[in-house]
C-alpha cells in the first residue's frame, strides 16, 4: 500500500525536483502540498505550486495548501542562484485558483482524516507544521512521522556560518517541532551536500516531450549557469530533492537517535542546530539524525526517480 505523504516546501528549484520525484513515485500517495514561504515569498510559493503541479500535470492531483508570511522573517534573497520567482525565472502562467485553505489548516484536516497514516515531508522552513501544532495541540500524536531537511550536525552553515537556510528563516518553528512529540527524522546540510550534480544531469533527464522533462529543462539550467557565474561551481547541490530519498528510500542513509534543538536568539547563531553529542549525552532523544548517505546510489535513484516520472508524466 503507498505511503500516505504531504509534501511542505517552499517551491523553489530544488523543491521543484522533489515534487517531479515524489508526484509519480509508486510507493507514495500524496495527500497534500502545502506551501510556506522561504526561499520566495508568500505569494510567489504560492504561484510557484500551482505552476508546478499544473506542469507536471500528475494522475491524481493532491489538495494544495497555501503559504501566509512568516513571522518576524529576516531579510535573504536567493534570486542569485534561483531566478527572482524561485524557478529560473522561466516565467510560469498561472490561474488564480479558488477555496484553497492556508497550508496549516489543510494539514490539520488530512492528518485527522488519516490518523496514525500520514508522513509530513518539510523541505522548507517549518512554519506551517509549527502554526498547525499551535492549533491543534493533540496533532503531532496523531502524524506517523515528520521527515525534515535543515540544520547541520557540524555547525557549518550555508546562510550564515552557524545556521542552514530553513531554520535561519524561522528559528522559533524549527525549534517547536522539535520539541514537539512526534516521530522525527531530520536529514541535515551536512548529508544533503555531499550529493552533487554537473551539466552531464541535464542529458540525463527525461525528453523534452514528456511534461516532467519539458518541465525540468525550463528551471535547471538557470542554476547551473548561476552555480558558476556566481559561486564558480560547476556542480549544483538539491538539498531538498536529496531530503526527498529519504521517504522513497530511507536505506541509503545512516541514522542515529540524538536530542537536538534550535537556537533562536544568538546574535551570531540564530536558526543554528545543536546536538548534545557528548559522551554520555544529557539531553533526551527526541529524533534520529541522519549521518552519512550512500552518495553513488543517492545520484543513481535521484535520476532514476526523475526518469520514471518522465515516463509517466505523459506529453
Amino acid at each position: 500500500m503507498p505511503r500516505k505523504v504531504i509534501i511542505d516546501c517552499d517551491m523553489g528549484t530544488d523543491d521543484a525536483v522533489a515534487l517531479s520525484m515524489m508526484l509519480f513515485a509508486s510507493s507514495l500517495e500524496i495527500v497534500a502540498i502545502t506551501a510556506t514561504e522561504g526561499c520566495v515569498t508568500a505569494e510567489q510559493a504560492n504561484n510557484n505550486l500551482q505552476a508546478i503541479v499544473n506542469e507536471l500535470d500528475p494522475d491524481r492531483y493532491p489538495r494544495l495548501g497555501l503559504a501566509c508570511a512568516a513571522n518576524d522573517a529576516p531579510p535573504v534573497n536567493t534570486s542569485f542562484l534561483y531566478g527572482e520567482d524561485g524557478l529560473g525565472n522561466a516565467g510560469f502562467e498561472v490561474s488564480q485558483l479558488q477555496h484553497l485553505h492556508p497550508s496549516e489548516k489543510l494539514i490539520i484536516d488530512s492528518v485527522r482524516s488519516h490518523p496514525n497514516e500520514i508522513t509530513i515531508v518539510c523541505l522548507g522552513p517549518l512554519t506551517n507544521l509549527a502554526r498547525a501544532f499551535q492549533r491543534d495541540p493533540a496533532l503531532p500524536s496523531m502524524i506517523d512521522r515528520v521527515i525534515m531537511t535543515g540544520g547541520t550536525l557540524a555547525g557549518v552553515g550555508n546562510i550564515t556560518p552557524a545556521a542552514e537556510f530553513n531554520f535561519y528563516f524561522d528559528p522559533q518553528s524549527a525549534r517547536q517541532v522539535f520539541q514537539s512529540r512526534t516521530t522525527k527524522t531530520l536529514i541535515p546540510l551536512d548529508v544533503t551536500q555531499r550529493v552533487e550534480f554537473g551539466i552531464e544531469m541535464l542529458e540525463k533527464l527525461p525528453c523534452e516531450n514528456t511534461r516532467t522533462g519539458y518541465f525540468l529543462r525550463q528551471i535547471l539550467p538557470f542554476a547551473f549557469r548561476s552555480y558558476r557565474q556566481q559561486l564558480g561551481r560547476e556542480r549544483i547541490k538539491l538539498n531538498d530533492a536529496i531530503g526527498a530519498l529519504a521517504v522513497i528510500e530511507p536505506r541509503l542513509f545512516e541514522y542515529d537517535e540524538m536530542g537536538g534543538d534550535v537556537e533562536t536568539e544568538g546574535e551570531l547563531t540564530r536558526g543554528a542546530s545543536v546536538f548534545d553529542r557528548r559522551d554520555p549525552p544529557e539531553w533526551r532523544t527526541n529524533m534520529e539524525v541522519a549521518t552519512s548517505i550512500n552518495v553513488a546510489s543517492a545520484h543513481q535513484l535521484l535520476i532514476e526517480q526523475l526518469s520514471n516520472s518522465g515516463d509517466h508524466s505523459g506529453n
